[in-house]
């Protein structure tokens, strides 16, 4: 067999394995619900802010808890695997990637949708256009 058609099939083999990797990426938003059946899952929710965050980098800096409601409005404990984001409480949602564990949702990725600094000028913007 020529080298052109092995070294072919080994691209052609890598790039499947690839597209399989990627097929097993977490895409959809799921509930706490959802996270029950043990599957790693994207939850997207808000900040409990009547609960407790517990953040102590002298002891652990790569873990910040705090509680978190789901869409569906149920909450859960959440151990982030990192440091807690600047900023933080002034997130209008969240979106945390992780399993759920013995009740408590671990998660190795967060994302944070913080209150846009433009909001005003829309505001402004939008009341100008009706008046």
């Amino acid at each position: 067999m020529k080298k052109i058609y092995i070294i072919g099939f080994l691209a052609l083999a890598a790039g499947i394995v690839m597209m399989i990797s990627a097929s097993n990426d977490v895409s959809k938003y799921a509930s706490f619900e959802d996270a029950e059946k043990g599957n790693r899952v994207k939850v997207v929710g808000q900040l409990s802010k009547d609960k407790e965050m517990t953040y102590n980098p002298n002891i652990d800096a790569n873990l910040f808890k705090f509680f978190m409601k789901d869409d569906k409005g149920m909450e859960k404990e959440v151990n982030y695997i990192g440091a807690k984001p600047q900023d933080f409480e002034m997130s209008e949602s969240i979106v945390i990637t992780g399993k759920l564990q013995e009740d408590v949702f671990i998660a190795d990725e967060m994302l944070l949708k913080c209150p846009s600094k433009y909001k005003g000028e829309e505001e402004l913007i939008n009341a100008q256009a009706k008046g």
